[in-house]
């Protein structure tokens, strides 16, 4: 029996459990200027934002932020914000409070919000902020599912602000792009609405269900693409490269990510800004790798991982001073300098600690002079260190443990292989295991590390290597490598007399300056993709111009010797 008043265990939904209607919805719209595209090494010139609430502008930001590092020409011409300008703006740490505080409660939007979320998210990251994780709204997304191609060529903010009627023009400034982006933003709202989306959860929805079907109506991306080796470059509608890859046949690679089983919410997003791709037709796949590896490095596309930082990979390096010290450092050594790596910066300083574990070399920090002393350190007092602070030891003498560390990195590795297998003997013995462990890690960082080393100054220092490699369905591939770079590529057609080839490849193939050593991470990193070819049974040697080799007294020598770590 139903009673007045009685508990019924269901409760008509309210209208605020649906969402809250959109004209009560504040938005705090945002655009970016910046330095280059990844957010993770590059940094902000400027933030403009400005908050809407129900069709009315209640709020605006904008500053100029100092990027703490030089403005490429490039930018400046893009958007007219140099290094005067931003000489004297506040740095993202002072600038990132106050524009999270004006963006709190609201729902942020962007044209490409990928790009300006990522760098506010890096930025976070920086000043160790929490990132608020507001709910998104991609203008970029919402044009593409609410315009056709019969009323806008693309979907660019500036051709976006044409079709609704923006009273502000973008120019590559943030207040004003972003002020264009609300005029952008009001259009689509009143588009959506005629698909039922009146809720900001409707809303939510609405762009929630746009990543499948964008990657169906985007297949044509793929349509006439050759199937040859090569790489493909995704660009956006403003033709910036957001992705870029690589395969033996572009176009079957570039289809499948126009397919259900493409789930990574990474290349989902990359596809929903994707407006063409660009193909680079290579002749082999060594060749389409390493160009690759050199547009991702020099690029910086925002949407690929691996290869966009090189500049951040770490060398182990002996200081310049009376008293030398191990160091780890981002800036490639000069040639001839004693070095090793480069390496992430974890394996650099487990390779630091193996030499020191084997060898006198100091350990402190401090700048010593020749003229006068320093405190000792506690390594000093219990007779780890030599103390050239207190001229303990000479300079000359002193020198000789500089030199003895410097052939243990260039050549000869066996004074530190020792002493720490000895070490990692005691440390069992006395049944200090997790001590013992830590010191195996640590000197197989280092043997790892002098061993790659060694092979890429050897590659490189080779000068000219022509090899071939057997290619499917016959004929060779070729390539010519000069100083640890690819010069040339050819691939020879089945049964012909490949020699006419390579020679014509000599003839017009990249001109390299001669070194002895690899000059920085990225033809450290092409050098390394190299010597993994050559590494390849069916690859075969046709010259090599120069010595090919590792010192015989060298870190290959202790392979497999005792564990070693990633090089």
């Amino acid at each position: 029996m139903y009673e007045s008043g009685a508990s019924t265990g269901y409760e008509q939904p309210s209208l605020l459990s649906l969402g809250t209607p959109l004209s009560e919805v504040t938005f705090c719209v945002v655009d970016l200027e910046t330095t280059g595209l990844a957010a993770d090494a590059c940094g902000i010139t400027e933030i403009g934002a400005v908050k809407v609430k129900g069709g009315k502008v209640i709020g605006e930001f904008s500053t100029l932020v100092n990027p703490g590092e030089p403005i490429d020409p490039r930018v400046t011409r893009l958007t007219g914000i140099t290094d005067d300008m931003v000489a004297e703006a506040p740095g993202i740490e002072a600038v990132l409070p106050s524009f999270l505080e004006f963006a709190a409660g609201a729902t942020l939007v962007a044209h490409n919000a990928g790009f300006d979320v990522g760098f506010l998210r890096h930025a976070c990251e920086l000043c160790d902020t929490r990132w608020p994780r507001p709910p998104i709204v991609d203008t970029v997304v919402l044009a593409r599912r609410l315009t056709e191609k019969s009323e806008v060529p693309n979907r660019r903010l500036g051709t976006l602000a044409r079709l609704f009627g923006s009273p502000v023009t973008p120019n590559h400034r943030a207040l004003d792009d972003a002020r264009a982006t609300v005029a952008v933003l009001h259009g689509l709202i009143e588009r959506a609405t005629g698909h039922g989306v009146v809720t900001d959860t409707d809303l939510a929805e609405f762009c929630r269900a746009i990543p499948s079907e964008l990657q169906r109506r985007k297949r044509h991306l793929a349509d006439g693409l050759p199937h040859v080796p090569g790489v493909y470059i995704f660009r956006d509608a403003d033709d910036r490269a957001l992705y870029i890859g690589v395969s033996v046949d572009v176009a079957a690679r570039v289809r499948s990510y126009f397919s259900a089983g493409e789930q990574r919410r990474r290349l989902r997003d990359m596809i929903a800004s994707a407006e063409r791709v660009e193909i680079i037709e290579c002749a082999h796949r060594l060749e389409a790798g390493v160009a690759e590896l050199r547009l991702i490095s020099g690029g910086k596309p925002p949407y690929n991982r691996a290869g966009k930082n090189l500049e951040f990979r770490s060398w182990v390096r002996l200081t310049r001073e009376p008293y030398p010290r191990l160091t780890v450092s981002r800036k490639p050594p000069e040639l001839g300098e004693p070095r090793l790596g480069p390496a992430s910066g974890s394996q650099a300083q487990a390779a630091i600690a193996a030499i020191e574990e084997a060898l006198p070399i100091r350990q402190c920090r401090t700048r010593l002079s020749t003229e006068r002393t320093s405190s000792s350190c506690f390594l000093g007092e219990i007779g780890r260190c030599p103390e050239p602070c207190r001229h303990e030891v000479g300079v000359e003498e002193y020198a000789q443990i500089a030199a003895d560390t410097a052939r243990a990195m260039d050549g000869d590795p066996t004074q530190v292989a020792e002493a720490v297998t000895e070490r990692l003997a005691e440390l069992s013995e006395g049944e200090r295991f997790e001590t013992a462990a830590a010191k195996r890690d640590e000197l197989g960082a280092f043997l790892s590390l002098a061993a790659s080393t060694q092979r890429l100054r050897g590659l490189v220092s080779a000068g000219e290597i022509v090899a071939a490699g057997r290619a499917k369905g016959g004929g060779w591939e070729i390539a010519l490598i000069r100083h640890g770079l690819l010069a040339g590529a050819v691939r020879t057609p089945p049964r012909v007399d490949p020699m006419p080839h390579i020679k014509r490849l000599e003839e017009t193939a990249r001109t390299v300056e001669p070194v002895d050593d690899v000059v920085d991470a990225a033809h450290a990193a092409e050098a390394r993709l190299l010597l993994q070819w050559l590494a390849k049974p069916e690859v075969r040697l046709v010259s090599v111009s120069a010595a090919w080799s590792c010192p015989l007294d060298g870190a290959e020598r202790w392979t497999g010797a005792v564990p070693t770590g990633s090089a």
